[in-house]
């Protein structure tokens, strides 16, 4: 069998530096976009009403567009759903607009008024509608945080148990990184933050999270059999031989999602956008953020185990130059007594 990377020997910690900068300016850019436009909540979140429908024959998405936006609909969102003839529009309520049935019940016949101008009365069939409230769409966002903070809450309290304090709290650390660096993308690409977004950011959490318990197992085991090594050198060890696992597992799931981002259709688009870049973000995090954290974490508050490889700074050890013995001194040889004359 072909075995890739299976003699790897790449300094990784050595780039942390590099890896930081970068991930900074990605967070930075997030955080301009967040400020100045926020993030794109869906009708889930906001309110509204969703409604999907199928059509006789195709109507240029402009045209319902223009509809909408005549019976005060501005806004809408569009969607192919499925075929050239079905159709998906999302509408959020307004802020005037009244709260509970009454306020969705308004904008799915304002949906209906739209379509009878746009597409013709009886030539259209609405398949399904649904509707979202505006305190319901407040407690959906607050669950939703809740739900992210609480999977930090479990991890922290499972690495600790597994490994100790130490590698938990750099596995955390690492998994923030994953969150924050996504929500950043979702706000750059301004993608849509339905229910399904959210479980993606979810499955990216736990993905990371995978990844650097495997990256952390070995260099546990490292950490009990090289004990004259540093722990610099044993977490550039147990990253290149979990190396082979990580390009495999990482490259056949992100073929997956960029088959869902390139043949799916709209609604599931943003749900591939977000793996798609969980994926990427996550490997990133294991190797550059998780493992440099460890380490800077070990040399402040260093571990009762394996105290040895802990207690070397961040640079691998030199070996000693090997001199050779010297030599004694070779003492006189003893003189023979001469006869006296």
């Amino acid at each position: 069998m072909i075995r890739l990377f299976a003699n790897a020997s790449y300094d990784f910690i050595k780039w942390r530096r590099v890896a930081f900068s970068l991930t900074g300016a990605i967070m930075l850019i997030g955080a301009v976009f967040l400020a100045t436009r926020g993030l794109n909540y869906s009708i889930e979140f906001t309110g509204g009403t969703s409604v999907q429908f199928e059509v006789a024959h195709k109507v240029e998405t402009g045209n319902i567009r223009t509809a909408l936006d005549q019976v005060g609909l501005r806004g809408a969102d569009i969607y192919n759903f499925g075929s050239d003839t079905s159709y998906q529009v999302r509408a959020r309520l307004g802020k005037d607009a009244s709260e509970g049935d009454a306020g969705t019940q308004a904008v799915a016949d304002s949906v209906a008024r739209a379509l009878d101008v746009s597409v013709g009365a009886g030539q259209y069939h609405i398949a399904q509608r649904q509707s979202v409230g505006p305190k319901v769409g407040r407690e959906l966002q607050g669950k939703a945080l809740l739900a992210i903070l609480f999977s930090f809450v479990v991890t922290l309290v499972y690495l600790a148990f597994r490994f100790e304090w130490r590698f938990g709290l750099a596995a955390v650390v690492a998994t923030a990184h994953d969150v924050v660096a996504t929500v950043a993308f979702i706000s750059v690409m301004h993608l849509e933050v339905s229910l399904v977004v959210v479980g993606a950011v979810l499955t990216v959490v736990g993905y990371s999270l995978n990844d650097t318990i495997i990256i952390f197992d070995r260099v546990r085991e490292n950490l009990r059999k090289f004990r004259r090594q540093n722990l610099y050198e044993i977490l550039n060890l147990s990253i290149n031989e979990t190396l082979p696992r990580s390009v495999l597992t990482h490259g056949t799931t992100l073929a997956t999602t960029l088959a869902l981002l390139i043949l799916g259709g709209e609604v599931i688009r943003p749900f591939a956008w977000v793996m798609s870049f969980g994926i990427f973000t996550g490997t990133f995090s294991s190797i550059y953020i998780a493992a440099p954290v460890l380490l800077w974490i070990e040399k402040r508050w260093p571990g009762e185990d394996a105290r040895g490889a802990r207690a070397f700074g961040s640079r691998p050890a030199t070996p000693p130059v090997s001199t050779p013995p010297a030599t004694p001194p070779s003492t006189p040889a003893p003189r023979t007594p001469q006869p006296a004359r």
